[in-house]
């Protein structure tokens, strides 16, 4: 067995497929003869010293995570200040890993979390201690900066996608003595990559959905009410897809929940989706319903895509192995080769370049009217969402998902006061 433990932890919201990638990293480490932790809850769990033994799991239930969905071993919002201002939490987590012989910590999560591995391995190379920090891409915003595509997105653009062409068609049905306008609300605070993908669901104009609106467009209501009125009194219904950042010119968030802050300090946003079917109805009178699929669209791993899967596993195993060689403060990405037939290959990335930036949809993604994708989008899109992979089904018909053991180590320090 190697020297040494490698400690992995998951960050922010969760995944149809983060377990999967949880599934390959632990894989990867004991083909190598590593001992791998998990923290509890993210990195909360290595501040507290809450690190779970992953080898009291058996290889068939590791096996089983890659079509789990959610976070097997707990996650969390909580990011950690500059190495200024957080000083002794960061100092901390090098006590934990001192005592415990951590050598590698893989972080699976989004932006925030890559600043954390980042701040994590500079802490780590002032106080002389040999970590390799390795950041793990995860995210359904698709909002990283380096790579081409975030694991977890391509699962909830296919759950976006077939839903409103579900919806939609429930909508047709009824339009002449019921619902004239549907809203859905997609996760998506400053990039609308997930509304965008609503926008595989239809392929002409008078195809649903008719309206996409993008956190990148500043939101006109008079425009946007003029839109929906002219929509259904061309196709007798009008289906919208609003990115819940959507913003106002002036830069406030449509559905701003009143200045309130989540902890990752981001404003806490409140509802679009019921705010327009308020204003349709109160402005053009018209029956409106809307839905917030909000964790469903995140956690489907029913509707998983194959190439999401694929990624998500490929990213895994790629973590390690770059962590094994010492490869410090990198993270996997994903790099396009081609569209047609779709090609990709994993490449290391500084975790400087990715953390604290934001990938936005391009210009040449979004209309010119602002309220749909384009043909170059598409081929993006359509791309990552190719392929099934559904779970096993049990004799009751539903899925059938593991759940850990997560057995805890014994502390070996101090409870943590921070």
């Amino acid at each position: 067995m190697a020297s040494g433990t490698l400690l992995y932890a998951q960050s922010g919201g969760v995944t149809a497929v983060i377990n999967a990638t949880a599934s390959a990293v632990i894989q990867t480490a004991r083909a190598r003869r590593v001992k791998v932790l998990a923290a509890r809850n993210g990195i909360l769990g290595a501040l507290r010293e809450e690190l779970i033994d992953t080898s009291k799991e058996s290889l068939a239930v590791i096996r089983a995570l890659a079509h789990t969905p959610g976070g097997a071993f707990g996650s969390c919002r909580v990011k950690l200040k500059s190495l200024e201002q957080d000083r002794a939490r960061y100092e901390r987590l090098l006590d934990v890993f001192r005592a415990h012989d951590v050598r590698w910590f893989l972080y699976n999560g989004g932006n925030d979390s890559a600043d954390t591995a980042l701040k994590v391995s500079q802490l780590a190379a002032e106080f002389g201690y040999p970590l390799t920090c390795v950041g793990v891409p995860k995210t359904v915003d698709n909002d990283l900066a380096v790579t081409d595509c975030c694991p977890g997105f391509g699962s909830a653009a296919k759950y976006t996608a077939v839903s409103v062409r579900e919806c939609a068609l429930d909508v047709a049905a009824m339009a002449d003595t019921s619902t004239k306008v549907f809203v859905y609300e997609a996760m998506g605070r400053h990039a609308g990559w997930l509304a965008a993908a609503a926008g595989l669901a239809g392929t002409t104009q008078d195809e649903a959905p008719h309206l996409i609106l993008f956190p990148e467009r500043a939101f006109d209501e008079a425009a946007f009410l003029d839109k929906v009125k002219a929509t259904v009194e061309r196709v007798g219904y009008c289906v919208v897809v609003a990115s819940e950042g959507i913003q106002t010119a002036d830069g406030k968030f449509v559905a701003d929940a009143g200045g309130v802050k989540d902890s990752f300090g981001h404003t806490q946003l409140g509802g679009v989706a019921s705010h327009l079917a308020g204003r349709v109805k109160d402005m053009l009178g018209y029956k409106v319903h809307w839905t917030l699929p909000d964790y469903l669209q995140r956690s489907a791993r029913h509707l998983a895509s194959k190439t999401d899967l694929d990624q998500a596993q490929a990213v895994g195993k790629a973590a390690v192995e770059f962590a094994l060689k010492g490869m410090n403060s990198v993270m996997p990405v994903i790099v396009r080769i081609s569209d047609a037939p779709y090609r990709w290959k994993i490449e290391a990335a500084p975790l400087s370049k990715v953390a604290n930036h934001e990938k936005k949809m391009p210009a040449n993604f979004i209309r010119k009217d602002g309220y749909g994708i384009t043909d170059a989008a598409r081929r993006y899109l359509e791309a990552l969402i190719r392929g099934e992979a559904p779970p096993p089904y049990g004799r009751d018909g539903l899925p059938r998902y593991v759940q850990l053991k997560n057995v805890l180590l014994r502390p070996k320090l101090a409870a943590f006061a921070g």
